[in-house]
């Protein structure tokens, strides 16, 4: 099964300073049928306004990955962590048993990331961040885990039995990812459109994908695309 959830179907919060489109519902809205995937919990497309952002706020039980798309996003935490994390790079934050945080856009242009949210494991843990660089010619033409729980080498850690990747596709170009009896995937294209399994999916849309033993993601002919796919469990 291949569902589409397209991009003006998503649930839309407007802020002076934040305009943010949700894949599944999250404050106040609660649309039927978009209570998360699995585990996949979260997962926000964000664009956030010169020199503003999210200022310090908590969370607990909860597995944070945020990619940034454009810009950069600066990091502080209780914990005494700092960071700036540019276009195609991640960071992770595992809540663990509480941590406050505060992410900034403390650029002069817009910053625009993806925020996903996955639940771990277990709750509890000592709380912990970090970031990594991803360039994106190292993403051309094959997915490459950008964290996980599945022992990834390269990618960065989470506590959960879980993994997102990015590619990034020349036009016509294909990847295939093996999807596990039992699992849930979710693909979102960044930029240019894809079709899964021949289903087309546009820019910032969703595909929500289970009972299938492969998934084969195409770039469409003319259009080059960047990629994301969480796998996670039911």
């Amino acid at each position: 099964m291949v569902d589409i959830r397209h991009f003006d179907d998503h649930p839309h919060t407007r802020l002076p300073w934040l305009d943010a489109y949700h894949h599944f519902n999250f404050g106040p809205h609660r649309h039927v049928g978009r209570n998360g995937w699995g585990s996949l919990l979260v997962w926000n497309d964000d664009t956030i306004d010169p020199h503003t952002g999210f200022d310090m706020h908590g969370h607990r039980d909860m597995e944070i990955i945020t990619y940034v798309r454009e810009g950069a996003i600066s990091h502080q935490d209780h914990l005494g962590n700092e960071g700036r994390t540019e276009a195609g790079d991640v960071q992770v934050m595992s809540a663990g048993k509480g941590i406050m945080h505060a992410e900034h856009n403390r650029e002069e242009a817009h910053t625009r990331i993806f925020q996903i949210w996955i639940a771990p494991e277990k709750p509890g843990g000592t709380p912990r961040w970090d970031q990594a660089a991803f360039p994106r010619d190292d993403r051309s033409g094959q997915l490459v885990a950008l964290a996980s729980g599945q022992g990834h080498d390269t990618a960065l850690p989470i506590r959960a039995d879980a993994a997102v990747f990015g590619a990034t596709l020349a036009p016509g170009q294909t990847v295939t990812h093996s999807l596990g009896e039992g699992r849930y995937a979710y693909l979102v294209p960044a930029s240019g459109a894809v079709t899964v399994n021949g289903d087309v999916v546009p820019a910032r849309a969703g595909a929500a994908i289970r009972d299938v033993a492969e998934i084969t993601i195409t770039a469409a002919d003319g259009e080059a695309a960047e990629i994301l796919l969480a796998d996670v469990p039911a």
